[in-house]
């Protein structure tokens, strides 16, 4: 009896494996949830590259200005000989909206997660997620620094649920970083491998540790590029200056702060700082106060450097000069 229930045990696991393999390879369907700057980067992608997606936003302001950033992206891609018209209008063809998460993933082989970086906001997706979507749908993440054991705790398929950290602006970056914990199949590690270069990306794999790769180094560099013009080392541009001109980065670390979001840098470096127990990821004072004050960098038009839309211009916030 015994020996029949391992049997049974064994050939339920394969079934599911078999299922979830099976129902991605034939996939074509993919829900984003969050229409914001990633979530319409990888809605655009995914359409693009042939499949059918439902982008997720409790906003409808919110998703009728995604399509709009899609379309003008789309044209410039036109502009410059990269796509087709053709291919332009076919790829919102592609795309659908929805303001509810149960009715926009009731038909998806693969959801990704896109919303604000928060914890507990993600974690009640994620349940959310999971109650609706059929079986043998991938739960993805977008999450740059959250735990993915941590969200799939949260739901009944935790073999299911992978980190899918697409770079920004995501049609242009070509990395993803794929995140796995201690529970992820191998069968969803490979079919998000597989669909990461379907999306003509280059998947890197990772595991589930504060950070990852991408943000655990990247994030430390930047706060101290912050500490140091705080404690007035250098001005903003002389430190973007040698980091692009010596370090043959293509952006300053100030400058992608402001692109990222100060905010977002503030809560991947406090997940670094509780996650690894350790005051060299504490973020700066500096970085605090202006996430206090509001000014995030490009999103709220001012942070290291002051921005005015329809200008590439580089112009120094009055602050730091």
């Amino acid at each position: 009896m015994v020996l029949l229930l391992e049997v049974c045990e064994i050939l339920s696991t394969f079934a599911l494996q078999l299922s979830i393999s099976d129902k991605f390879t034939k996939m074509k369907n993919v829900s984003v949830i969050g229409a914001g700057t990633m979530g319409n980067g990888i809605a655009h992608v995914f359409a693009q590259h042939g499949y059918n997606v439902t982008l997720i936003d409790i906003s409808q302001a919110q998703l009728d200005k995604a399509i709009a950033t899609i379309s003008k992206n789309l044209d410039r891609m036109v502009s410059k000989d990269i796509i087709t018209t053709a291919v332009k209008e076919e790829t919102l063809r592609r795309i659908h909206t929805n303001t509810s998460i149960p009715d926009g993933v009731k038909n998806a082989s693969l959801i990704v997660e896109a919303a604000t970086e928060n914890a507990d906001l993600k974690l009640k997706i994620f349940q959310q997620m999971d109650e609706a979507a059929p079986e043998g749908c991938i739960l993805s993440t977008n999450t740059s620094s959250i735990s993915i054991a941590k969200m799939a705790s949260v739901t009944k398929r935790p073999e299911a649920v992978i980190g899918m950290h697409f770079m920004n602006p995501v049609p242009v970056m070509k990395l993803v970083e794929i995140i796995t914990s201690d529970a992820t199949s191998r069968e969803v590690t490979d079919a998000i491998v597989d669909t990461s270069k379907d999306l003509g990306k280059v998947p890197c794999v990772v595991k589930d540790f504060p950070g990852f790769i991408a943000n655990r180094i990247l994030m430390p560099m930047i706060n101290e590029a912050i500490i140091s013009l705080q404690e007035g080392v250098s001005g903003v541009k002389e430190i973007d200056a040698i980091m692009k001109l010596g370090m043959a980065h293509p952006m300053g670390p100030l400058q992608l702060a402001d692109l990222i979001g100060l905010d977002v840098c503030h809560s991947i470096l406090n997940v670094l700082y509780e996650g690894f127990n350790n005051p060299k990821y504490a973020p700066s004072p500096l970085l605090t106060e202006l996430v206090q004050s509001g000014k995030l960098g490009v999103k709220t038009g001012e942070g290291f450097y002051k921005y005015t839309p329809g200008s590439k211009e580089l112009i120094v916030s009055d602050r730091f000069k």
